[in-house]
């Protein structure tokens, strides 16, 4: 049996308990892995002032995988996102949201299978902004033909990969004549040359209107990376939150793999979290990795204990522990 070698960041607040769930459960469906852990966020800024520190993305590089746990980002000040600076400094150009129903999850609606597509390294949500004059502060919007072709591309490839038969494209080009114009010029281009997969197109504001009323016309949707934001937060919704969606950042040297919720300090060390998030997130790791075989077991076990829904946290309307969700899980996926 093949090792794989990968980085760990457990992150901070509830991330050292949601991590060291999911690695019990990975453990469980069989795969070897050495992990190679390193920290990253507000204890890393206050013990050394960087909150990305460089020995863990020489970890990323060489191991080419990461799962990473939630990290701190404080809002206004201190230090930029962790999530963003990976992304640049690895190029992790997509971020990929499945987002579908988990049995037993009450849920808004019971038909959501959809995939988000978000541009990873440009566009306002990238972060280039500065203050012109006391009172007046500017922000960058940056789109390229070369990154929107890119994402375009990695969508048509995914829908094509997986059986998926549309790809929407979600811009904001009736206002943002130029620069979201410039994103549907490149998708256009990607998407005539995959004539056997539909193609559409939706203004941003439309698009979580249609959402919140029919999610199930949705099937791919690409877009830049302020809006992959907010509308990959808002299908999270649909299905039950941001606490049982799966999220992977890709590119073409590296992969990492982490939940999309926040850190939660009021409930750290409390042992009150759900780790379903985070072992989403890993079974993107491991198909990502060749391991289907394993990442079925553990979406066998994980469907078995949220269906029974007697082991299942207190956010699913349990009252299990995050270890005790986690041992659950552990016993379905080696049953």
């Amino acid at each position: 049996m093949a090792t794989h070698t990968i980085t760990l960041i457990p992150g901070d607040g509830i991330g050292p308990e949601v991590t060291d769930a999911v690695l019990r459960i990975v453990e469980a469906s069989g795969v070897s892995v050495t992990w190679e852990r390193h920290d990253a966020g507000v204890v890393t800024f206050q013990r050394t002032g960087r909150a990305l520190p460089l020995e863990l993305l020489e970890s990323i590089k060489r191991n080419r995988v990461a799962l990473k746990g939630p990290v701190t980002t404080p809002i206004a000040e201190g230090f930029t996102s962790v999530n963003v600076g990976l992304r640049k400094a690895l190029d992790l150009f997509a971020n990929l949201r499945p987002v579908w129903n988990l049995p037993g999850v009450p849920a808004r609606y019971s038909n959501v299978d959809l995939v988000i597509v978000r541009e990873n390294t440009e566009d306002l949500y990238a972060g280039l902004e500065h203050q012109v004059i006391p009172g007046v502060v500017e922000s960058l919007k940056i789109i390229t033909e070369r990154a929107s072709t890119r994402i375009a591309q990695f969508a048509f490839a995914h829908a094509r990969r997986h059986g998926r038969k549309k790809v929407t494209a979600i811009h904001k080009a009736n206002i943002m004549k130029l620069s979201d114009g410039l994103f549907l010029e490149c998708a256009r281009a990607v998407a005539r040359e995959h004539a056997d997969i539909k193609y559409d197109e939706k203004i941003v504001d439309a698009t979580c209107m249609h959402l919140v009323m029919n999610p199930s016309q949705f099937d791919v949707l690409v877009m830049p990376n302020l809006y992959g934001d907010i509308v990959s937060d808002l299908c999270a919704g649909l299905v039950g939150g941001l606490g049982v969606v799966g999220s992977a950042n890709l590119g073409t040297e590296a992969a990492v793999f982490e939940a999309v919720h926040g850190s939660a300090p009021d409930i750290a060390g409390k042992g009150l979290a759900n780790p379903t998030a985070l072992l989403l997130s890993a079974v993107l790791m491991l198909r990502h990795l060749g391991e289907e075989p394993a990442a079925d077991r553990v979406m066998s076990g994980l469907g078995t204990v949220l269906t029974e829904g007697t082991q299942t946290t207190k956010d699913l309307g349990g009252t299990a522990s995050t270890q005790g969700f986690a041992d659950a899980v552990c016993r379905a996926v080696e049953a």
